[in-house]
């Protein structure tokens, strides 16, 4: 299995991530490439078969956290029902 680190950079509010396959000969200069480019290592290593299922791992780490604390209260959970159950519905009635 491979082992891929994330980074990213902001410039003017918009983030570009990128990535590296850490069993890469290369890896030592392309990190320090993109750290002098202004990137900046984000996240944990992530092991993964491939780059695709490493960048899936990568989106559902930032985006589980998130749903989890939305869910927490009392509103978001209902803010969530509400937004899921439409969803749900426009599903059956449209396809």
């Amino acid at each position: 299995m491979a082992k891929f680190q994330f980074f990213q950079q902001e410039i003017d509010g918009s983030k570009t991530t990128t990535y590296l396959d850490m069993r890469s000969e290369s890896f030592i200069e392309e990190k320090e490439q993109l750290i002098s480019a202004g990137f900046e290592v984000v996240g944990d290593v992530i092991d993964a078969p491939s780059a695709e299922d490493a960048n899936q791992k990568f989106k559902m780490g930032f985006i589980t956290p998130v749903g989890d604390y939305t869910n927490a209260t009392v509103e978001g959970g209902a803010a969530t029902f509400v937004i899921e159950s439409y969803k749900a519905i426009r599903k059956k009635l449209f396809h």
